[in-house]
């Protein structure tokens, strides 16, 4: 257990393909961003725990105090914070997987820090999870499935610095380090579309009205494929425009560019759950004069997002 002051360290994450069919075993290619989530940990003495969690200005926008006891983690202090519930749920969880895990006389000062705004949806809970399961010593896709379950691929991309593929095989995460530097990447932009969307939300709706799965799944496969050896900006703006129409018929809903961009020159894809967080932007012009004046100005380039 930690003995002396340490710190671990998450990737942020997006989905590049594979959205919702992810689920099912899609092979979906997924990028680790540049922006993250940090835990800091300071043994202390006395066996609670107390916890600060500070956002990309470095202002707290959580804190409480935990009780470390031999019936796990409680509240110190009552409230009805639903983070507070959710981190009692993680910790015990994780002690679940380690016995060893908040098991002495001791406590510690915990100190989280993300480097992005929580609404951007890059994975606040991932490299939570991710974070508290190298405190634990414990397997961080398990720790996930315990609490906020999903596909695990925001797992894979918090632990790896490079672009991965995702796929799950019967239920276990098969993640392959790949080398996705496209030459285009200068004409590539992430824009926030003002809201974040609930990614569980999305999952239900997904589960509700998905049908056949087979040839949508195959066709997603190829498309990964393409997308990951295109080298041209032509060709992976035809291949993103496909896997929207996919999603679209699989999921029942609107593509975001028929929604709310259809007089864009460029093409749209959406990422996570589609009608919130970012969407990927393909456009020989610079867009972001298109987006700002829509009101969207959250425009960043590829390149200031992605681990490359």
């Amino acid at each position: 257990m930690v003995t002396e002051r340490s710190r671990s360290y998450s990737n942020g994450k997006l989905l590049l393909t594979g959205e919702y069919a992810v689920l099912d075993g899609a092979l979906s290619l997924a990028v680790p961003t540049k922006y993250g989530q940090s835990l800091d940990i300071e043994p202390i003495d006395k066996p609670v725990i107390s916890w600060k969690s500070l956002d990309e200005n470095g202002a707290i926008w959580f804190e409480t105090i935990f009780n470390i006891t031999n019936n796990g983690i409680s509240l110190a202090v009552k409230n009805d914070n639903t983070v507070s519930e959710r981190l009692i749920q993680i910790l015990n969880a994780a002690k679940q997987l380690n016995s060893d895990f908040l098991n002495e006389d001791r406590g510690y000062k915990i100190n989280t820090k993300l480097d992005f705004p929580r609404h951007w949806g890059l994975g606040t809970s991932s490299t939570l999870i991710n974070n508290i399961a190298q405190w634990a010593s414990v397997d961080a896709y398990k720790l996930l499935k315990m609490t906020f379950g999903g596909s695990g691929y925001d797992i894979a991309c918090a632990q790896h610095n490079t672009p991965i593929t995702y796929q799950l095989e019967n239920s276990q995460p098969l993640v392959k380090p790949i080398d996705f530097n496209p030459s285009f990447k200068g004409h590539l932009y992430f824009v926030y579309l003002n809201k974040k969307q609930n990614s569980r939300d999305g999952i239900k709706h997904y589960n509700a009205n998905k049908g056949n799965l087979h040839s949508y799944i195959k066709d997603i496969n190829t498309i990964s494929s393409q997308i990951i050896a295109s080298n041209s900006l032509e060709d992976f703006e035809s291949l993103i425009t496909q896997h929207e129409d996919i999603i679209s018929k699989l999921t029942k809903q609107r593509t975001i560019k028929t929604l709310l961009f259809n007089d864009f020159k460029g093409s749209i894809k959406s990422l996570g759950a589609w009608g919130g967080d970012f969407i990927l932007v393909a456009s020989k012009e610079n867009p972001m004069p298109y987006f700002n004046q829509k009101g969207y100005k959250t425009v960043i380039r590829y390149t200031d997002m992605v681990l490359l």
